[in-house]
Protein backbone atom coordinates (compact mmCIF):
# COMPACT_ATOMS: atom_id res chain seq x y z
CA UNK A 1 0.00 0.00 0.00
CA UNK A 2 1.58 3.45 -0.94
CA UNK A 3 1.18 6.45 1.63
CA UNK A 4 -2.14 7.90 2.58
CA UNK A 5 -2.91 10.98 1.06
CA UNK A 6 -2.50 14.02 3.98
CA UNK A 7 -5.35 15.72 3.69
CA UNK A 8 -5.30 19.84 2.89
CA UNK A 9 -5.50 22.12 5.74
CA UNK A 10 -8.47 24.61 5.45
CA UNK A 11 -6.05 27.10 7.34
CA UNK A 12 -3.88 26.77 4.20
CA UNK A 13 -6.62 27.24 2.13
CA UNK A 14 -7.69 30.82 4.19
CA UNK A 15 -4.44 32.16 4.21
CA UNK A 16 -3.66 31.56 0.34
CA UNK A 17 -7.63 33.10 -0.18
CA UNK A 18 -5.89 36.12 2.22
CA UNK A 19 -3.44 36.99 0.51
CA UNK A 20 -4.74 36.85 -3.08
CA UNK A 21 -7.27 38.85 -2.26
CA UNK A 22 -4.43 41.41 -0.48
CA UNK A 23 -2.94 41.19 -3.50
CA UNK A 24 -6.17 42.60 -5.34
CA UNK A 25 -6.83 45.27 -2.67
CA UNK A 26 -3.11 46.48 -3.49
CA UNK A 27 -3.78 46.47 -6.97
CA UNK A 28 -6.50 48.36 -6.95
CA UNK A 29 -6.18 50.78 -4.16
CA UNK A 30 -7.06 53.62 -6.10
CA UNK A 31 -9.83 51.94 -7.81
CA UNK A 32 -13.52 52.99 -6.06
CA UNK A 33 -14.09 51.30 -2.75
CA UNK A 34 -16.76 49.01 -4.36
CA UNK A 35 -14.69 48.23 -6.91
CA UNK A 36 -11.95 46.86 -4.32
CA UNK A 37 -14.52 45.62 -2.32
CA UNK A 38 -15.93 42.88 -5.66
CA UNK A 39 -12.11 41.96 -6.75
CA UNK A 40 -11.54 41.10 -2.67
CA UNK A 41 -14.78 38.57 -2.90
CA UNK A 42 -13.38 37.54 -6.38
CA UNK A 43 -10.19 36.60 -5.25
CA UNK A 44 -11.23 34.89 -2.70
CA UNK A 45 -13.66 33.02 -4.37
CA UNK A 46 -10.90 32.36 -7.19
CA UNK A 47 -8.39 31.21 -4.34
CA UNK A 48 -11.04 29.02 -2.45
CA UNK A 49 -12.27 27.60 -5.60
CA UNK A 50 -9.48 25.13 -6.49
CA UNK A 51 -9.71 23.41 -3.33
CA UNK A 52 -13.19 23.23 -3.45
CA UNK A 53 -13.44 21.54 -6.07
CA UNK A 54 -10.97 19.06 -5.15
CA UNK A 55 -12.92 18.15 -2.28
CA UNK A 56 -15.73 17.79 -4.39
CA UNK A 57 -13.73 15.21 -6.46
CA UNK A 58 -12.55 13.72 -3.34
CA UNK A 59 -15.71 13.92 -1.44
CA UNK A 60 -17.50 12.21 -4.42
CA UNK A 61 -13.99 9.61 -4.26
CA UNK A 62 -14.77 8.82 -0.73
CA UNK A 63 -18.52 8.37 -1.15
CA UNK A 64 -18.34 5.38 -3.69
CA UNK A 65 -15.70 3.57 -1.38
CA UNK A 66 -17.57 4.20 1.67
CA UNK A 67 -20.42 2.43 -0.54
CA UNK A 68 -18.60 -0.14 -1.69
CA UNK A 69 -17.37 -1.01 1.77
CA UNK A 70 -20.85 -0.56 3.31
CA UNK A 71 -21.87 -3.28 0.54
CA UNK A 72 -19.10 -5.61 1.39
CA UNK A 73 -20.19 -5.18 5.05
CA UNK A 74 -23.84 -6.03 4.53
CA UNK A 75 -22.87 -8.84 2.22
CA UNK A 76 -20.85 -10.54 5.08
CA UNK A 77 -22.90 -9.57 7.70
CA UNK A 78 -25.67 -11.39 5.50
CA UNK A 79 -23.77 -14.38 5.28
CA UNK A 80 -22.25 -14.78 8.56
CA UNK A 81 -26.34 -14.23 9.79
CA UNK A 82 -27.04 -17.39 7.13
CA UNK A 83 -24.67 -19.38 8.67
CA UNK A 84 -25.18 -18.57 11.88
CA UNK A 85 -28.82 -20.09 11.19
CA UNK A 86 -27.48 -23.01 9.49
CA UNK A 87 -25.34 -23.97 12.70
CA UNK A 88 -28.82 -23.27 14.90
CA UNK A 89 -30.87 -25.95 12.54
CA UNK A 90 -27.96 -28.14 13.31
CA UNK A 91 -27.94 -27.72 16.88
CA UNK A 92 -31.96 -27.81 16.92
CA UNK A 93 -31.17 -31.22 15.28
CA UNK A 94 -28.52 -32.72 17.50
CA UNK A 95 -30.46 -31.64 20.46
CA UNK A 96 -33.61 -33.29 19.35
CA UNK A 97 -31.15 -36.57 19.11
CA UNK A 98 -29.74 -36.24 22.17
CA UNK A 99 -33.68 -35.87 24.05
CA UNK A 100 -34.64 -39.36 21.43
CA UNK A 101 -31.53 -40.41 23.00
CA UNK A 102 -32.51 -39.86 26.43
CA UNK A 103 -35.68 -41.21 26.43
CA UNK A 104 -34.49 -44.48 24.92
CA UNK A 105 -31.81 -44.78 27.63
CA UNK A 106 -34.65 -43.57 30.53
CA UNK A 107 -36.70 -46.72 29.17
CA UNK A 108 -33.80 -49.29 29.49
CA UNK A 109 -32.67 -48.02 32.77
CA UNK A 110 -36.01 -47.78 34.26
CA UNK A 111 -36.38 -51.28 33.12
CA UNK A 112 -33.00 -52.48 34.16
CA UNK A 113 -33.92 -51.04 37.51
CA UNK A 114 -37.42 -52.65 37.95
CA UNK A 115 -35.64 -56.05 36.99
CA UNK A 116 -38.13 -56.87 34.22
CA UNK A 117 -35.03 -57.16 31.99
CA UNK A 118 -32.87 -59.13 33.70
CA UNK A 119 -36.32 -61.48 35.06
CA UNK A 120 -37.24 -61.64 30.91
CA UNK A 121 -33.40 -62.75 30.04
CA UNK A 122 -33.54 -65.39 32.72
CA UNK A 123 -36.96 -66.59 31.69
CA UNK A 124 -35.62 -66.91 28.07
CA UNK A 125 -32.70 -69.15 28.83
CA UNK A 126 -34.79 -71.26 31.47
CA UNK A 127 -37.56 -71.92 28.95
CA UNK A 128 -34.89 -73.26 26.91
CA UNK A 129 -35.21 -77.09 25.80
CA UNK A 130 -32.19 -77.80 25.10
CA UNK A 131 -28.60 -76.80 24.89
CA UNK A 132 -28.74 -75.80 21.03
CA UNK A 133 -31.63 -74.03 22.29
CA UNK A 134 -29.80 -72.58 25.07
CA UNK A 135 -26.86 -71.02 22.82
CA UNK A 136 -29.38 -69.84 20.55
CA UNK A 137 -31.40 -68.18 23.62
CA UNK A 138 -28.71 -66.56 24.79
CA UNK A 139 -27.63 -64.89 21.48
CA UNK A 140 -30.63 -63.52 21.60
CA UNK A 141 -30.01 -62.04 24.86
CA UNK A 142 -26.12 -61.16 24.06
CA UNK A 143 -28.23 -58.67 21.34
CA UNK A 144 -30.79 -57.10 23.54
CA UNK A 145 -27.78 -56.74 25.94
CA UNK A 146 -26.08 -55.08 23.09
CA UNK A 147 -28.99 -52.94 22.06
CA UNK A 148 -28.96 -51.29 25.44
CA UNK A 149 -25.28 -50.34 25.10
CA UNK A 150 -25.76 -49.06 21.38
CA UNK A 151 -28.29 -46.77 23.09
CA UNK A 152 -26.04 -45.47 26.38
CA UNK A 153 -23.13 -45.03 23.61
CA UNK A 154 -25.82 -42.99 21.02
CA UNK A 155 -27.03 -41.02 24.11
CA UNK A 156 -23.17 -40.24 24.37
CA UNK A 157 -22.63 -39.24 20.64
CA UNK A 158 -25.31 -37.29 20.68
CA UNK A 159 -24.29 -35.68 23.73
CA UNK A 160 -21.38 -34.91 22.09
CA UNK A 161 -22.54 -33.80 18.62
CA UNK A 162 -24.86 -31.43 20.39
CA UNK A 163 -22.01 -29.62 22.68
CA UNK A 164 -20.22 -29.06 18.96
CA UNK A 165 -22.84 -27.55 17.41
CA UNK A 166 -23.73 -25.47 20.43
CA UNK A 167 -20.29 -24.06 20.46
CA UNK A 168 -20.34 -23.67 17.06
CA UNK A 169 -23.55 -21.91 17.13
CA UNK A 170 -22.43 -19.46 19.94
CA UNK A 171 -19.21 -18.87 17.60
CA UNK A 172 -21.40 -17.82 14.48
CA UNK A 173 -23.43 -15.69 16.36
CA UNK A 174 -20.94 -13.27 17.43
CA UNK A 175 -19.36 -13.43 14.49
CA UNK A 176 -22.47 -11.99 13.15
CA UNK A 177 -23.17 -9.75 15.30
CA UNK A 178 -19.61 -8.54 15.00
CA UNK A 179 -20.35 -8.28 11.11
CA UNK A 180 -23.37 -6.68 11.75
CA UNK A 181 -22.08 -3.95 13.70
CA UNK A 182 -19.10 -3.48 11.15
CA UNK A 183 -22.02 -2.97 8.30
CA UNK A 184 -23.69 -0.41 10.51
CA UNK A 185 -20.14 1.34 10.89
CA UNK A 186 -19.86 1.39 7.26
CA UNK A 187 -23.12 2.51 6.48
CA UNK A 188 -22.62 5.43 8.76
CA UNK A 189 -19.55 6.40 7.32
CA UNK A 190 -21.22 6.39 3.94
CA UNK A 191 -23.90 8.65 5.20
CA UNK A 192 -20.90 10.50 6.56
CA UNK A 193 -18.94 10.75 3.17
CA UNK A 194 -22.38 11.66 1.43
CA UNK A 195 -23.33 14.32 3.56
CA UNK A 196 -19.20 15.78 3.29
CA UNK A 197 -19.45 15.18 -0.57
CA UNK A 198 -22.99 17.37 -0.48
CA UNK A 199 -21.73 20.12 1.79
CA UNK A 200 -18.46 20.34 -0.14
CA UNK A 201 -20.86 20.66 -3.42
CA UNK A 202 -22.76 23.56 -1.47
CA UNK A 203 -19.44 25.50 -0.65
CA UNK A 204 -18.48 24.94 -5.01
CA UNK A 205 -21.92 26.37 -5.42
CA UNK A 206 -21.70 29.05 -3.39
CA UNK A 207 -18.18 29.82 -3.98
CA UNK A 208 -19.20 30.13 -7.84
CA UNK A 209 -22.36 32.25 -7.36
CA UNK A 210 -20.15 34.56 -5.08
CA UNK A 211 -17.61 34.88 -8.40
CA UNK A 212 -20.49 35.68 -10.70
CA UNK A 213 -21.48 38.37 -8.56
CA UNK A 214 -18.28 40.24 -7.67
CA UNK A 215 -17.66 40.09 -11.29
CA UNK A 216 -21.02 41.42 -12.24
CA UNK A 217 -20.56 44.41 -9.72
CA UNK A 218 -16.75 44.97 -11.45
CA UNK A 219 -18.43 45.02 -14.38
CA UNK A 220 -20.70 47.70 -13.64
CA UNK A 221 -17.82 49.74 -12.13
CA UNK A 222 -15.61 49.92 -14.53
CA UNK A 223 -16.47 53.59 -15.82
CA UNK A 224 -15.73 55.06 -12.73
CA UNK A 225 -12.87 53.02 -11.65
CA UNK A 226 -11.18 53.72 -15.65
CA UNK A 227 -12.48 57.53 -14.33
CA UNK A 228 -10.64 57.24 -10.84
CA UNK A 229 -7.29 55.96 -12.71
CA UNK A 230 -7.42 59.14 -15.08
CA UNK A 231 -7.69 61.48 -12.10
CA UNK A 232 -4.82 59.20 -9.99
CA UNK A 233 -2.60 60.28 -13.59
CA UNK A 234 -3.51 63.42 -13.38
CA UNK A 235 -2.62 64.09 -9.87
CA UNK A 236 0.23 62.53 -10.42
CA UNK A 237 1.55 65.14 -13.29
CA UNK A 238 0.68 67.55 -10.78
CA UNK A 239 2.79 66.40 -8.20
CA UNK A 240 5.75 66.04 -10.30
CA UNK A 241 5.01 69.72 -11.76
CA UNK A 242 4.97 71.27 -8.51
CA UNK A 243 7.77 69.34 -7.43
CA UNK A 244 9.89 70.91 -10.63
CA UNK A 245 8.69 74.39 -10.17
CA UNK A 246 9.78 74.24 -6.39
CA UNK A 247 12.96 73.79 -7.84
CA UNK A 248 13.06 75.88 -9.88
CA UNK A 249 11.93 78.52 -7.46
CA UNK A 250 15.24 77.46 -5.04
CA UNK A 251 17.54 77.49 -8.14
CA UNK A 252 16.49 80.98 -8.68
CA UNK A 253 17.07 81.68 -5.04
CA UNK A 254 20.29 80.27 -5.42
CA UNK A 255 19.58 77.24 -3.40
CA UNK A 256 22.94 74.65 -3.89
CA UNK A 257 21.94 72.06 -1.17
CA UNK A 258 23.71 69.06 -2.86
CA UNK A 259 22.21 65.80 -1.66
CA UNK A 260 25.89 63.76 -0.43
CA UNK A 261 24.43 60.10 -1.68
CA UNK A 262 24.51 57.08 0.30
CA UNK A 263 21.88 55.05 1.87
CA UNK A 264 18.52 56.94 3.14
CA UNK A 265 17.23 55.92 6.67
CA UNK A 266 14.38 53.68 6.67
CA UNK A 267 11.78 56.03 7.23
CA UNK A 268 9.44 53.49 9.54
CA UNK A 269 9.54 50.07 11.38
CA UNK A 270 7.53 48.01 9.13
CA UNK A 271 7.57 45.43 6.30
CA UNK A 272 7.26 45.77 2.59
CA UNK A 273 3.47 45.14 1.56
CA UNK A 274 4.04 46.36 -2.08
CA UNK A 275 6.39 47.44 -4.54
CA UNK A 276 7.41 50.11 -6.69
CA UNK A 277 6.33 49.75 -10.77
CA UNK A 278 3.89 49.50 -13.19
CA UNK A 279 1.12 47.11 -12.41
CA UNK A 280 -1.40 45.51 -14.29
CA UNK A 281 -4.92 45.73 -13.52
CA UNK A 282 -6.51 41.96 -14.57
CA UNK A 283 -10.02 43.03 -13.68
CA UNK A 284 -9.99 46.52 -15.47
CA UNK A 285 -7.03 45.70 -17.96
CA UNK A 286 -5.01 48.43 -17.66
CA UNK A 287 -1.88 49.08 -16.34
CA UNK A 288 -0.39 52.09 -13.73
CA UNK A 289 2.53 53.42 -11.76
CA UNK A 290 2.52 52.63 -7.99
CA UNK A 291 4.72 55.19 -7.42
CA UNK A 292 6.52 54.18 -4.04
CA UNK A 293 6.94 51.07 -2.04
CA UNK A 294 4.24 50.49 0.65
CA UNK A 295 5.79 49.84 3.99
CA UNK A 296 3.26 48.32 6.15
CA UNK A 297 2.56 49.44 10.09
CA UNK A 298 0.67 49.83 13.06
CA UNK A 299 -1.34 52.92 12.77
CA UNK A 300 0.17 55.90 14.43
CA UNK A 301 3.97 54.86 13.93
CA UNK A 302 6.40 57.12 14.28
CA UNK A 303 7.74 58.18 10.36
CA UNK A 304 11.05 59.70 10.35
CA UNK A 305 12.60 61.96 7.38
CA UNK A 306 15.00 59.74 5.45
CA UNK A 307 17.71 62.11 5.34
CA UNK A 308 17.98 65.90 5.92
CA UNK A 309 16.33 68.64 4.05
CA UNK A 310 13.83 71.24 3.44
CA UNK A 311 9.81 70.54 3.45
CA UNK A 312 8.82 71.13 -0.19
CA UNK A 313 5.08 70.70 0.24
CA UNK A 314 2.98 69.21 3.96
CA UNK A 315 -0.87 68.67 2.99
CA UNK A 316 -3.72 66.99 2.10
CA UNK A 317 -2.88 65.60 -1.97
CA UNK A 318 -6.21 63.39 -3.36
CA UNK A 319 -5.39 60.00 -3.27
CA UNK A 320 -2.27 60.29 -1.26
CA UNK A 321 -4.30 61.10 1.55
CA UNK A 322 -1.62 63.32 3.81
CA UNK A 323 1.23 64.20 1.66
CA UNK A 324 4.60 65.82 2.63
CA UNK A 325 7.84 65.65 -0.15
CA UNK A 326 10.75 66.72 1.52
CA UNK A 327 13.74 68.10 -0.86
CA UNK A 328 17.40 66.71 0.13
CA UNK A 329 19.26 68.66 -2.85
CA UNK A 330 20.91 68.32 -5.86
CA UNK A 331 22.09 64.37 -6.69
CA UNK A 332 23.80 63.91 -9.83
CA UNK A 333 22.70 67.16 -11.02
CA UNK A 334 19.35 66.59 -10.40
CA UNK A 335 16.72 67.76 -7.61
CA UNK A 336 16.52 64.51 -5.45
CA UNK A 337 13.76 63.89 -2.68
CA UNK A 338 11.71 61.88 -0.87
CA UNK A 339 7.44 62.27 -0.19
CA UNK A 340 5.20 60.19 2.78
CA UNK A 341 1.62 59.45 1.61
CA UNK A 342 -1.28 58.12 3.38
CA UNK A 343 -0.21 59.43 6.93
CA UNK A 344 -2.59 59.62 9.77
CA UNK A 345 -1.42 63.44 11.02
CA UNK A 346 1.65 65.40 9.64
CA UNK A 347 4.08 66.97 11.99
CA UNK A 348 5.71 69.34 9.41
CA UNK A 349 4.98 72.18 7.95
CA UNK A 350 6.05 73.58 4.60
CA UNK A 351 9.26 75.34 4.52
CA UNK A 352 10.51 73.71 7.64
CA UNK A 353 14.10 72.51 7.80
CA UNK A 354 13.79 68.63 9.06
CA UNK A 355 16.81 66.87 9.70
CA UNK A 356 17.56 63.05 9.23
CA UNK A 357 15.85 60.37 11.63
CA UNK A 358 13.37 63.25 12.64
CA UNK A 359 9.53 62.67 13.16
CA UNK A 360 7.51 64.17 10.48
CA UNK A 361 4.26 62.19 10.76
CA UNK A 362 2.42 58.67 11.77
CA UNK A 363 1.47 55.84 9.74
CA UNK A 364 -2.25 56.10 9.12
CA UNK A 365 -4.22 54.79 6.26
CA UNK A 366 -5.81 58.32 4.90
CA UNK A 367 -6.56 58.82 1.22
CA UNK A 368 -6.84 55.87 -1.43
CA UNK A 369 -5.58 53.29 1.00
CA UNK A 370 -6.33 49.89 1.89
CA UNK A 371 -4.93 49.64 4.99
CA UNK A 372 -2.36 51.48 7.49
CA UNK A 373 1.25 51.75 5.71
CA UNK A 374 3.25 54.16 4.75
CA UNK A 375 3.26 55.01 0.89
CA UNK A 376 7.00 56.07 0.37
CA UNK A 377 8.27 57.36 -3.11
CA UNK A 378 12.11 58.59 -4.16
CA UNK A 379 11.72 61.56 -7.04
CA UNK A 380 14.58 62.77 -9.33
CA UNK A 381 13.46 66.18 -10.38
CA UNK A 382 9.87 65.42 -9.43
CA UNK A 383 9.73 61.85 -11.16
CA UNK A 384 9.33 58.87 -9.58
CA UNK A 385 12.01 56.22 -8.62
CA UNK A 386 12.44 52.75 -7.34
CA UNK A 387 13.19 53.91 -3.52
CA UNK A 388 14.57 50.37 -3.31
CA UNK A 389 17.48 51.86 -4.79
CA UNK A 390 18.13 54.53 -1.99
CA UNK A 391 17.24 52.76 0.85
CA UNK A 392 19.23 49.72 2.63
CA UNK A 393 18.93 46.02 0.99
CA UNK A 394 17.57 44.92 4.26
CA UNK A 395 15.01 47.59 4.55
CA UNK A 396 15.73 47.99 8.40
Amino acid sequence: MGPRPVAADPRDDARNAGRAADRAAAVLEDATAVARAAARRLELANAALPAAQHRVATANGVVVAAQAEANTARRKADTARALHQQVVSRYEQAHRRVEQARERVGRVAAASYMGAADFASLNVLVSATGPQDIMDRMGLVEQVMQKRQESVDEMAVARRAARTEQDRAGLTKRNAEDAEREAARALAKARAAQAAAVRARAAVVRLTEMRRQALAVAQSQRAAVLARYRAVRAEELRVVAALQAWERGQARAGSTAVHRGGRLLMPVRGWKSSNFGHRFDPYYRVWQLHAGMDIAAGGGTPIRAAAAGRVMRAGWNGGYGNYTCISHGRLQGRGFSTCYGHQSRIGVRTGEYVRRGEVIGRVGTTGASTGYHLHFETRLSGVPKNPAKYLPSCLC
